[in-house]
């Protein structure tokens, strides 16, 4: 899948609570998903869907259900792709941070 596929997924608030879900949880059927969410599981099916077109769940049938599991591999990827601007931040934060402290203690000596 592309990473802008899995960007696109995770930019729900519905999916990344359902991908919480699973990792707190483990596989879960999508009627135990659906009793954490106020709509109907129609809709929540397709949040399901396009997690799982992004490859961030798997689906298997286990009996007449249906148990989504959490596939972190795409997050691993996209978090790789973050990494050099989580760097970029955290090297500007500390830049601003030195010179408020710089600022700081120039109005000490005033």
């Amino acid at each position: 899948m592309a990473e802008a596929d899995v960007f696109a997924a995770v930019a729900s608030p519905t999916r990344r609570r359902l991908l919480g879900l699973l990792l707190e949880h483990g596989p879960k059927p999508v009627q135990e998903l659906a009793d954490h969410f106020d709509m109907r599981r129609p809709s929540l099916s397709e949040h399901l869907k396009v997690l799982k077109d992004a490859g961030l769940v798997v689906e298997r049938r286990a009996g007449r259900q249906r148990l989504y599991s959490l596939r972190p591999e795409p997050l691993r990827e996209m978090s790789a792709w973050l990494t050099p601007y989580e760097r970029f931040w955290r090297e500007r934060l500390s830049s601003l941070r030195d010179l408020l402290d710089t600022e700081d203690d120039d109005d000490r000596d005033d």
